[in-house]
């Protein structure tokens, strides 16, 4: 004899248990769903930063080149040279710290001689394609429709 009552209870199972992966489903979607939103949110947060930093570095090498001695300007021969201006009696500092790239996060960046030798300004190695086109500070303007970040130069160019 075949009792009804354990055909409704193996259909109830299983009703709960399509509910249940229904639920997984459900839940992974937005966990993924969240999770790209994060890394958005934190890829455009480096690409702040990587403007905070970048100009931290443009001021600190025209410091640094306002402040050679004598009549002919200098630019720094390294990023080093920024940390411990050892051209004065008391050697200076252009920069507190010497930055890692926010987008590669790495301390390498790449670099931009200047004619006369020395560091002009430095660039991201990222070849990642930007948040930021547009609206950037008069300073930054010629980053707007840059394809990679590596295209963003940060150089001093005395006026």
């Amino acid at each position: 004899m075949h009792n009804g009552n354990s055909t409704v209870k193996s259909r109830q199972q299983g009703f709960i248990l399509l509910g249940m992966l229904c639920l997984v489903a459900i839940a992974g979607l937005a966990l993924t769903q969240a999770s790209a939103k994060y890394s958005e949110a934190r890829a455009r947060e480096r690409e702040i930063e990587l403007l905070k930093v970048g100009n931290a570095y443009r001021n600190a090498i025209g410091s640094y080149y306002n402040q050679t001695p004598g009549v002919v300007k200098h630019y720094p021969a390294s990023l080093e040279d920024l940390l411990k201006d050892v051209r004065f009696a008391s050697p200076r500092r252009h920069i507190r710290k010497l930055y890692q790239d926010p987008i590669t996060q790495k301390l390498g960046w790449g670099m931009l001689e200047a004619p006369s030798g020395g560091v002009l300004g430095i660039y991201s190695l990222s070849d990642k394609k930007p948040f930021k086109t547009k609206n950037f500070r008069f300073i930054n303007r010629h980053f707007e429709n840059q394809k990679s970040y590596g295209e963003w130069f940060f150089a001093y160019v005395p006026q």
